[in-house]
Parts: structure tokens; sequence; C-alpha cells
């Protein structure tokens, strides 16, 4: 007799069984290049162990009526929201849906606008996967009223799927690497969260920065910390500024690695390096910090997409019906992060 409650396999468990990532695993069942013959055969063989088949654009529900989904992202150019929106892409793709990329564009007048019409929104596709946005509580019970399916990246407390890292224990283990090379006088280069912000990680990271000073009975300097928002530009101009006052700390951690490419730029201007004169640290592992030898906390980027996006997938086959208790209550996953180091930072 069938048993009428087992629960569908998902390409999660999949990963999890062949040791691989979510988005090597869909690569590999969708016969996609740039995957070994060696992890084909591991994700092939835990898919057959497991019985898992990839959707189907046959397989959505009829509540689904667009078979599309809209990725919401702060900006579209960054380095971290491009790699996953492309490993959502990926999924969706899989899944048999088609995607709409609407970005933020890092504009204050944008969100309000798009939240505001909803009901314009759900017209055009059945779910939206959320990538580090901040909404108000007026814009999050309004999408949770709206009848899409969503889920996040990056978000915590909502009422829906999410899928993150623990910000602030990974800001944690930055600066307490530094603690740990004997640096104690630590600057962080924040992101801004000023006004009406658009990304929610930055304040999680500077809590992360505060912890470790505290753990190691120090507080922060008010001078040392200074706003370098999440790009490149910004990094280097945090660190003139550093560099400027006259009173360089011995060890810098930056917001994200960006923000730390940055802040390398402006050493070598200046006829600096690190370690030699600063240690830095950032958050992310981006394709470019190994080729600068950047020290950073590598967090999965591109398996948070996948991950969020086949929670959302998983979201619209239910039933039907988005929202809790219908389709069960909302999850939230926490990926691991792990320090990498390199060449930028060193004992004092």
């Amino acid at each position: 007799m069938p048993q009428a409650n087992t629960p569908r396999v998902r390409i999660q468990d999949v990963a999890a069984l062949s040791g691989l990532s979510i988005c090597t695993v869909s690569r590999a069942l969708r016969q996609l290049p740039n995957v070994s013959e060696h992890a084909r055969g591991r994700a092939r063989d835990a898919a057959a162990k497991l019985g898992y088949k990839a959707s189907s654009a046959a397989s959505r529900l009829a509540g689904g009526s667009t078979g599309s989904v809209a990725i919401i992202a702060p900006t579209a150019t960054a380095w971290f929201f491009a790699r996953a929106v492309e490993a959502a892409e990926e999924v969706f793709a899989d899944g048999g849906y088609d995607t709409v990329l609407i970005s933020l564009r890092n504009r204050s007048g944008v969100q309000p606008k798009l939240f505001g019409d909803l009901a314009g929104l759900a017209q055009r596709v059945d779910g939206v996967l959320l990538l580090n946005i901040a909404l108000g509580e007026t814009e999050m019970a309004a999408l949770a009223e709206s009848g899409l399916a969503v889920a996040s990246v990056g978000m915590h407390g909502v009422p829906w799927d999410n899928v993150g890292i623990d910000n602030a224990e990974a800001a944690r283990a930055a600066a307490t690497h530094l603690l740990e090379l004997g640096h104690r006088d630590l600057a962080i280069l924040a992101g801004s969260e000023t006004g009406a912000p658009t990304v929610v990680t930055a304040s999680e990271r500077r809590r992360g920065f505060e912890l470790a000073l505290a753990d190691h009975g120090l507080t922060v300097d008010p001078d040392r910390v200074i706003d370098a928002g999440s790009s490149i530009e910004g990094g280097r101009l945090a660190m003139v500024k550093l560099i400027e006052s006259g009173r360089m700390p011995s060890a810098v951690f930056a917001g994200c690695d960006e923000t730390a490419f940055g802040a390398l730029m402006a050493l070598r201007e200046s006829g600096l390096s690190a370690p030699e004169n600063v240690s830095i640290i950032g958050i992310d592992d981006h394709q470019m910090s190994w080729f600068l030898g950047l020290t950073t906390m590598a967090q999965p980027v591109a398996d948070q997409g996948a991950f969020a996006a086949t929670l959302l997938i998983d979201r619209l086959h239910r039933s039907g019906l988005p929202n809790p208790p219908f389709a069960g209550p909302p999850s939230n996953h926490l990926l691991e992060t792990k320090l990498v180091e390199r060449n930028s930072t060193r004992g004092r």
C-alpha cells in the first residue's frame, strides 16, 4: 500500500548524501558542462539511491499560473548577488520556471513602489525569491498575505523559508582570527544601514565584530568604525580615511571582500601593503580573493541561492497554497562558513 505521507526527496538530500554542493548536483543531473565525471557519478548514485527525480515544467501545480518567479535583489551588479542569482536561476530552470530579475538598484524609491503593487507582481509571477532585502513590517506583512510563494536568502525573522549564514558569528570568527594573531588595535570597514536600508547584513557583522572584542576584554573605538558601504570604492575611501588619520590600526576587518579589495588598493596607492603595515580580513571568498591573497571567511554563496530556490519550488509544489499552515511552517537554514587564511594577515 502506498504511503501517503512519504516526504518528497529534495535536491539538498542528494547533495548531502553525495558530499557535493547543491549547485554541482544540479549541474551534474542536468548534464551541464564544468562538472567532472567523478562528480557526475556521485550525483547519479545518490539520486538513484534516494529515488530523486528533478522537477519538470509538467510537474507544476495548477495553482501556479504564470510559470515564472521573481528574484529581487538590492543590486544586480555586486558579486554576491550575481552569484546567488545565477545559482537560483539554474534551479528554477531545472524546475521548469522562467525567472524575472528585479533590481532595486540601491535606490530608496524603488522598493516602496515595487512592494506597493504586489497585486501587479502576482499577475506576472507565482513566487518571489528575496536576496538580503531589508523589509519594513508593512512590506513584510503585505508580501506574506499576497498569495505569492516566498523564500529568501540572508534574512531573519521572516514568515517564509530562508537560507543564509550566521553573519554575526562569521564576523566574530574573522575578528577573533585577528585577535588571536596578537592584534589589539582593530578597525572595521563597515557597511552602511542608515536611513532606509536595503541590505540586512551590515549590522549583524558589526555586532559580531563587537562581540569578538568583548570576548577579549576590549571595546570598540568609535573612531575605528569607518563607513565603507559594500563596494571596492567604498573600501578604498574608508582605508584612505584611516591612513590620513595618522593612527593606523594594526588590523582591519572589512565587512565584505569587495570592501577589502578597496582597502588593499588604498594601501598600495600610499606605498603601504598588507600584512606588512596592516593585516586585513574580509568575508565572502570572492573569486578574486585567492588572486589577491586575501584572508577571508568563506561563505557558500551559490549554495544559498540554489537552496533557497529549491525551497521556493517545494513551496509552489505543495498544494498550491504557499503560506503556512497549508504547506508547513517556514524553515530557516544556516550554512557553514570557514576561515581561509592567505597572505593578508600575520601575527604581531
